[in-house]
Parts: structure tokens; sequence; C-alpha cells
């Protein structure tokens, strides 16, 4: 029988979701509101004069070149990232379930990098991997491979791919070892005297149970790649070299603050509000299907 919490007064539970729903209209209405009207509107650099020209935005956007082909940096980045990122911090949580001896220590380092800043992020990466002074650039120069992501559009997308995966890792991870010690271990066991080992018992038992942690996990991915990833891509390649690493969230910013064109810009936002929203709405449509709850 589902239980119910019954409040003796009709608006106390109106009372209590009220900050929240503060923070939801100050934060998110209000802005998504401003984005919406500046679509349709172009102004001046400094917001004297407005005029309202329709979907005009809209329609320069998608006969920009540029704009198209952020599209493609981004699809692809967002995949890597999130399939990428999911897939390794499963496996550093099935290694941290298995480990008896210093694991607190192997729990506690996997979980430093959500601690620290994107921005922070970046910054630590590209000295990391800076030609002549990097310390990894250095050992792939070593290896044979000549790392110059500022002229090489290949090294300068897996450099904020990495950087984006170092720094999801650990919600990724925290996810999926909880999923895991939720799991029965007189399932484990049973599996293993039945003679099943240990890949047979992770993919029949283990998996399926994750599923909605794994599809849970594919939704904030995405929309961390989508708009999160912003300070690492401005802290090291800065959209850069040209536009090849451009993604859709840095557009936003570079052509409305850099470039000053803020009726193009929130157009920009307003497209990107929609394509998250509409791959939400269908992995929730068709992925979550598959889930086994």
């Amino acid at each position: 029988m589902e239980k119910r919490v019954l409040f003796r007064s009709a608006w106390l539970p109106w009372l209590l979701i009220a900050p929240q729903m503060a923070v939801i209209v100050v934060f998110f209405f209000w802005p998504a509101s401003q984005a919406l009207l500046q679509s349709v509107q172009q102004e001046d650099a400094f917001g004297i004069a407005t005029v309202f020209v329709g979907l005009e935005n809209f329609k320069t956007l998608f006969e920009d070149d540029a704009y198209l082909d952020s599209f493609k940096v981004t699809a692809f980045f967002s995949a890597l990232v999130a399939v990428t990122g999911i897939a390794i911090s499963l496996m550093l949580a099935v290694f941290a379930d298995r480990v008896l001896r210093g694991d607190l220590f192997y729990k506690t380092f996997l979980i430093i990098p959500y601690a620290v800043a994107p921005a922070i992020v970046g910054v630590l990466w590209l000295f990391m991997l800076s030609p002549g002074i990097g310390v990894l650039a250095w050992w792939l120069g070593e290896a044979g491979i000549d790392w110059n992501h500022r002229i090489n559009s290949g090294q300068a997308l897996t450099l904020i791919v990495v950087a984006a995966i170092w720094k999801q890792i650990s919600y990724n991870f925290l996810f999926f070892l909880a999923g895991l010690q939720a799991i029965p271990k007189a399932l484990i066991e049973a599996a293993a005297i039945d003679g099943a080992g240990p890949l047979r018992r992770f993919f029949s038992i283990q998996f399926p149970l994750l599923s909605p942690t794994t599809f849970f996990l594919l939704v904030m991915n995405m929309v961390y790649a989508f708009f999160d990833t912003f300070a690492i891509v401005h802290a090291t390649t800065e959209g850069g070299p040209g536009r090849d690493t451009s993604i859709l969230v840095y557009k936003v910013w570079h052509d409305g603050f850099v470039g000053l064109d803020l009726g193009g810009s929130a157009a920009q936002s307003v497209v990107l509000m929609a394509i998250v929203i509409g791959l939400t709405v269908v992995q929730f449509r068709y992925v979550e299907k598959k889930v086994q709850y």
C-alpha cells in the first residue's frame, strides 16, 4: 500500500516548495523568457536601439556554415564524453566494489576531481599537455607523437574530451558504486555457485540491475556535455584551432560577448535549449523502455 504524507493545512505544501520554485523562476524561467524575447530582436552593442526582426536571427544562423559545423563538433564531443565517461566510471566502480585493502583511499582518490572547478580542470590539462613544458606532452613526444593542440584539430578535440571526462568521472563513479553496493550479494553468490564467471555475473546480473542508474547518468552526462563544458573549452582551446572545437555553448558566448551579436546569440541559446530538451525527451521516450526497474 502506497504511503502518502497528508498535511492538515492546504497552504503548507506550497509554502515548503516556495523557495525551490523561486529559485527555478529566477534562475531558469526568467532567463529563458528573456532569451526567447531577444532571439526575435536585433539590437546594437550598447543595447540602445532594439528592432523586432521575427525569425530572421534563426534564418541567419542556419545559413551560417560555422554554426552548422559547430553542430557536428558538439554531437561528436557530447557522444564521446557521455559514452566514454560512463564506461570508464563503471569500470572503476566495479574495481572499487571489489577492493578489500585500501578501499577508502581508492574511493577518496577517485572522488577528488568532482571538487575541482571546470575552469581549473581545463588549466590543469592545458599545462600537462602544453607543447614544450607539459609533462604529458613530453611523454607523448618520447613515444613519437608530436603533440601540439594549438595547430592540430584532432589533438585539440582530444584535449577537451579528456578534460571533460576526467571532470565527470567522479560524479558517475559515485552513482555506479552506490548502485553496485545496493545489489544483494546473495544474487552474486548464487550465480558463482552455479558456475558463472565474473564477466557472466556482471553482464547477466549486475549490469541489468544498474540500468536505471546508467539511464540517469546518460541523461545527466548529455546535459553536462552540452552546457557545463564551456569553462573547459574556454580555458584550453578557446574554440580553436580555427573553429574546430567551438561547441554550441561556447559559440553562444563568443558571438554574444565577443562578436556583440546579442540577437544571434540569444537565438543560438534557444536552439541549444531546444536540442537538449528534445534529446532528453527522446531518451525518456525510447531509451527508458530498455531500463529494468
